[in-house]
C-alpha cells in the first residue's frame, strides 16, 4: 500500500503541471517581472533640486547633463570675472577718495582712472555681477522645470498610427439665414 502511494506521489512530483491563479484587479503580483513602477515627476524634481542634472539622469536624458553644467560654468566664469573687476574698481575708488598715501595699494586702476571713471566702472561691474547671479538662479530653476516636464512626458505614448485629416465643412447656424464655410479637423489614434 505504501509503495503505491509512493509511486503516485512520484508521478505527481515528476510530471510538470501548469497552474493558473486568479489575480485581483489593481493588485500587483510581486513575482511579476513585467511590472514597471511608474516614472515619478516628484523624484525628478527633487533630484534636480539637490544636484542639477540628476533629474535629467533619472529621466534618462543624459545628453542634457553637459548642457546644464556648461550653463553653470559660463555663469560662474562671468560671476568671478565681474566680481574681481568690481573689487578692483571699488578698492581703487576707496583708496583714491581717502587720500591715504601711507599704505600703498597694489592696484593699477588708482593712477589709471579718475574718481568718476572709477565710480562708473564700479557700478557697471556690480550691476553685471548681480545680473549674472539672477541669470544663474534662473538657469537653476530652468534645470528643475526641464526635469519635471520630461518626467511628466516620460511614459507618454503616441501610437504609430496617428492620422490627421482636414476636410471642408459647411456650418449651418440655426439663427442665421445663410450658411458659412468652414474647415473640419479630424484626428484618429489607432485603428
Amino acid at each position: 500500500m505504501s509503495m503505491i502511494l509512493l509511486v503516485v506521489l512520484l508521478i505527481f512530483v515528476c510530471i510538470p503541471h501548469q497552474t493558473t491563479a486568479q489575480v485581483e484587479e489593481g493588485v500587483v503580483n510581486r513575482f511579476d517581472t513585467s511590472y514597471k513602477a511608474p516614472h515619478s515627476p516628484q523624484k525628478a524634481t527633487l533630484y534636480s533640486m539637490v544636484l542639477p542634472g540628476l533629474g535629467q539622469a533619472y529621466n534618462k536624458k543624459y545628453w542634457k547633463i553637459p548642457i546644464v553644467y556648461t550653463g553653470f560654468a559660463v555663469f560662474t566664469y562671468f560671476i568671478i570675472t565681474y566680481r574681481n573687476e568690481y573689487v578692483k574698481y571699488r578698492d581703487a575708488y576707496d583708496y583714491k577718495t581717502r587720500g591715504d598715501t601711507l599704505f600703498p595699494i597694489d592696484n593699477d586702476y588708482v593712477n589709471k582712472y579718475t574718481e568718476d571713471q572709477l565710480i562708473s566702472g564700479r557700478d557697471f561691474y556690480l550691476r553685471n555681477l548681480e545680473f549674472n547671479y539672477i541669470l544663474a538662479g534662473l538657469w537653476y530653476i530652468l534645470n528643475i522645470v526641464d526635469a519635471t516636464v520630461d518626467a511628466h512626458l516620460f511614459d507618454y505614448d503616441i501610437s504609430d498610427d496617428l492620422s490627421i485629416k482636414f476636410s471642408p465643412a459647411v456650418n449651418d447656424p440655426l439663427d442665421m439665414p445663410h450658411f458659412s464655410p468652414g474647415l473640419t479637423l479630424t484626428y484618429r489614434i489607432g485603428k
